[in-house]
């Protein structure tokens, strides 16, 4: 434990340690990144980097078929609660 500096002062010691290793010190910064979650930063990272999709109109399906939506009985009910009577 350091001894406490006087407000307003610098710290004396180093924000790095001196005598790790490079290896070491990429360890530390996989752990870290582990520990925070930012491999989801390295997907986006690698999608930011890949290739744009095509916009050329021959590479689009000619037919895509169009999603069936259902109304459960729950979202029924409250329609019908508020007058919107979905069929």
């Amino acid at each position: 434990m350091t001894p406490q500096q006087p407000l307003g002062q610098p710290l004396r010691r180093p924000a790095y340690d001196d005598a790790a290793t490079v290896r070491e010190m990429h360890d530390d910064c996989l752990a870290v990144g582990r520990n925070l979650r930012l491999d989801r930063f390295d997907r986006l990272a690698r999608a930011a980097a890949a290739p744009v999709p095509s916009l050329a109109f021959d590479q689009f399906p000619r037919e895509v078929p169009k999603r069936d939506i259902r109304i459960d009985d729950a979202a029924q009910r409250l329609a019908n609660a508020l007058h919107l009577h979905l069929d």
